[in-house]
């Protein structure tokens, strides 16, 4: 039996709220049309080495927006599984650079239409002009970028 609620519109009232909701239908739709091995966080490391290429991994997580533990251990997960490779960076030998495996390109090339389809689901009920205005209001909820 549905809970009642004595607002309508007691669940829309947070803006947390609708931003949980709303990515917990993206992780639904993902798991549904692009992958469960390949997580969304995953596929943006692919595109961010892809388009550039030898990266560190501060810069990697600093583009994903993730700290050092995840970045991390979502590189180590990504380089066992074949899809990344990590060398000493000839600049800092303290740090990796970061580069797309053959096995890695060709699954970032299997997956971008899918990952297109997740956008076209999500984004079904919305005009073209209402997708960039979501896009545009939700990048201002994030923090600046330096």
């Amino acid at each position: 039996m549905p809970i009642k609620h004595d607002h309508p519109d007691a669940l829309s009232k947070f803006t947390g709220g609708l931003v949980r909701r709303a990515q917990q239908r993206h992780v639904a739709v993902w798991l549904s049309e692009v992958s469960a091995e390949i997580t969304s966080v995953q596929y943006a490391a692919l595109e961010i080495l892809r388009a550039t290429p030898g990266v560190n991994q501060r810069q990697l997580g600093d583009e994903l927006d993730v700290d050092r533990s995840t970045i991390a251990d979502l590189v180590a997960r990504m380089v066992r599984n074949g899809l990344i490779e990590r060398s000493d960076d000839p600049i800092d030998k303290r740090s990796y650079v970061l580069f797309l495996t053959a096995a890695g390109k060709k699954q970032l090339a299997s997956l971008r239409p899918r990952v297109e389809e997740v956008e076209r689901i999500l984004t079904a009920r919305l005009t073209q002009q209402e997708t960039l205005q979501l896009r545009r209001l939700l990048l201002a909820l994030l923090p600046p970028q330096p």
